[in-house]
């Protein structure tokens, strides 16, 4: 049997251990009974970011963005289309950047839209610009 995976509950943000076999069985948290897993980006600010990509164990796709940035605005449909294509594998979040600006500065963000790909609590790639959800898709699926 494959080895339980950890990850942060999109409700509670209680840490869950889930069989990765069941991922797909919309596993419910042991503390608040919500589900465990989201299938829409999850909204990531500066008081729960750390939690969730240091403690959840299946890769995160964050999208940062801006509301006046239209090349985001663009997109957001493609990343909620993205989302429901790479759950309950691959997580996604998005982050305000004029909300939460020291998490832009963190990442050294410049660019707006930017898609970085966390797992294991650490940055693995990242990619800026307007992109379609197969785009996202493919590219999140790549380096997951």
């Amino acid at each position: 049997m494959p080895a339980p995976i950890h990850t942060v509950c999109s409700k509670c943000q209680a840490i869950n251990r889930i069989q990765s076999a069941r991922l797909g069985d919309k596993p419910t948290c042991g503390k608040c009974g919500g589900l465990v897993l989201s299938s829409s980006p999850l909204v990531f600010t500066g008081s729960n970011f750390d939690r969730f990509i240091s403690k959840t164990e299946l890769p995160i796709l964050v999208d940062f963005w801006a509301p006046w940035c239209g090349h985001c605005r663009t997109m957001a449909p493609a990343f909620e289309q993205a989302a429901l294509a790479l759950y309950p594998h691959i997580l996604t979040a998005k982050v305000n950047t004029e909300e939460f600006k020291s998490l832009s500065a963190r990442f050294s963000v410049s660019s707006l839209p930017t898609l970085v790909l966390f797992k294991g609590g650490r940055e693995v790639k990242r990619v800026s610009g307007g992109m379609s959800a197969q785009q996202i898709t493919s590219w999140a699926k790549q380096f997951a």
